[in-house]
């Protein structure tokens, strides 16, 4: 997708340039790229365009400016063959109210020529206990994992997924997310919306966050989260340090709990060897072999809740 801008209200067709009233700006230059084998995670507060780009990038939805391309093809114009080679899972589900999931599935599959074993897809996604049930009886999280199943009985070569882990329990999710991981292993395209930013930092291959519209921070989770400042040291001491050995620590430490036996120190910025070699002539210093020593780098969440709040 490239410079893509979707603007809905009357004047749409203006709304690049003359700024009619009643036009509503949804994406303002979305520019990114999905790669095959990898899972790209689309990442933004609520009313961020997470959910137009996604249906901008599967054709459900034309933009009023840029350049769309799904599997080489603009997906507006394509036929049912490039339909049959994409899966879509929808936020709200889009199931059928009164076809049971069985039925579904095995309807959904005769349309395309190497369809995923239904059996097995069910067996997946542990859907036995009520693949048979009445959709107004299932779940939410039930109903997410059908529209899984639906988004990929067909065998796509790319699948979109939006919100795939909305309304499951921590067991159903991780069935989920490991079946995306194998799905990617497989050589899968797979892009994804999701709120789980441990879930993203953990599956991602290339991560964009948007925000207003706008796509405002993309990499990878270790190039978003690479700080220029170095990391934090993690270390506890087996006894409470007095204020002489505070006051010849290398740097400015900070604790958690109190200064007390077995307290959890902290050291910022450590960025070089240098760095943590002042630290461990510290430790000599005083005499100290510290109980535990961690690094704590910055999370997927960190870099999310700073790009929100900006």
């Amino acid at each position: 997708m490239r410079d893509v801008r979707y603007a809905v209200g009357s004047g749409t067709s203006d709304a690049m340039g003359s700024g009619t009233s009643g036009v509503r700006e949804i994406l303002r230059g979305v520019d990114l790229l999905a790669h095959p084998g990898e899972v790209t995670v689309l990442l933004g507060p609520n009313g961020a365009g997470k959910t137009t780009t996604l249906s901008c990038a599967q054709g459900l939805v034309k933009p009023s400016q840029g350049t769309v391309r799904l599997l080489g093809q603009e997906p507006f114009r394509c036929g049912a063959e490039l339909r049959a080679r994409v899966g879509v899972m929808l936020q709200d589900g889009g199931l059928p109210q009164s076809v049971r999931p069985r039925t579904l599935l095995r309807h959904v599959a005769r349309l395309h020529r190497d369809p995923w074993p239904v059996d097995d897809l069910i067996d997946r996604l542990d859907m036995g206990s009520f693949v048979d049930t009445a959709p107004r009886r299932l779940s939410g999280g039930q109903r997410q994992r059908v529209a899984l199943a639906a988004s990929l009985v067909g065998n796509p070569e790319v699948v979109f997924l939006d919100e795939p882990s909305a309304g499951l329990d921590v067991q159903s999710r991780q069935t989920v997310f490991d079946l995306v991981d194998e799905l990617r292993r497989r050589g899968l395209g797979i892009v994804l919306t999701t709120h789980l930013l441990e879930e993203a930092q953990r599956l991602a291959d290339a991560v964009h966050i948007l925000k207003d519209g706008r796509v405002v921070r993309s990499g990878t989770v270790a190039e978003l989260t690479e700080d220029e400042h170095g990391r934090r040291l993690i270390f506890v001491a087996p006894r409470t340090l007095t204020t002489q050995e505070l006051d010849c620590a290398p740097t400015p430490l900070t604790h958690e709990g109190g200064n007390r036996p077995g307290a959890r120190w902290s050291v910022d910025d450590v960025a070089t060897p240098e760095d943590l070699s002042a630290i461990a002539r510290w430790w000599e210093q005083i005499g100290m072999m510290p109980g535990e020593v961690s690094f704590e780098s910055r999370s997927l969440e960190d870099v999310f809740w700073e790009v929100s709040s900006s």
